[in-house]
């Protein structure tokens, strides 16, 4: 108490002035978004220099208390700024790895509907191969041989095709040919390469 009393004129401001020597010999030690993180190790800095100091004079301190870092205005926007830019950085690498997430899913959906579209394709004309072969042995026992029957599967399938095409009146498909004359053309066309195989194939079993 004697030294405390008779020693220091001004405690306050000593102890002050000690305060800011250790703040400049410590912070500069320092990058600075470390003088944030690590207020701590500068509290207990000045609290062991400061008690050393001090003791001398009667005064023992007990512990140092940082409660705030106030940097000048510049640096405080200078701050914003660098932290602006890095959460823009991350954003922006979280963007593209969700971009890229969302093309690899959207490629593997893609893959799988063309997979399954495909598989439906095979199955459709293995039902449609399934069902001529019924018709052509349902007009077989009518009386109506192969060549005859498979003619008109296919005058029946074209007819089937205009219907289907005009039942729809936003349509934009065109059917070629598809004037009145067609499907006569098509039945004559058939009959008379239908006729042409069989006279081949009776030639060469002559030989």
């Amino acid at each position: 108490m004697y030294d405390a009393f008779y020693k220091l004129q001004n405690p306050h401001e000593q102890i002050t002035a000690f305060i800011f020597d250790v703040v400049r010999a410590e912070v500069p030690k320092m990058i600075l978004d470390d003088v944030f993180e690590k207020k701590e190790e500068i509290a207990l800095a000045i609290q062991r220099d400061l008690k050393e100091a001090m003791l001398n004079y009667g005064y023992d301190i007990i512990k140092a208390l940082v409660t705030d870092i106030d940097p000048d205005e510049n640096v405080k926007i200078a701050m914003n700024r660098i932290n602006a830019a890095d959460r823009e950085k991350i954003a922006a690498q979280h963007e593209g790895d969700a971009q890229r997430i969302l093309i690899v899913e959207r490629a593997k959906a893609e893959a799988e509907s063309k997979r399954l579209q495909g598989k439906g394709i095979a199955d459709q004309r293995r039902e449609i191969a399934r069902g001529l072969e019924e018709s052509v042995d349902v007009l077989n026992k009518a009386g109506i041989n192969s060549q005859e029957a498979s003619a008109l599967i296919v005058i029946t399938q074209h007819y089937d095709t205009l219907q289907s095409i005009g039942s729809d009146t936003k349509s934009n498909l065109i059917l070629l040919p598809n004037n009145p004359n067609a499907a006569s053309s098509m039945l004559n066309d058939m009959v008379t390469s239908l006729v042409a195989a069989n006279k081949i194939n009776e030639a060469e079993t002559e030989k």
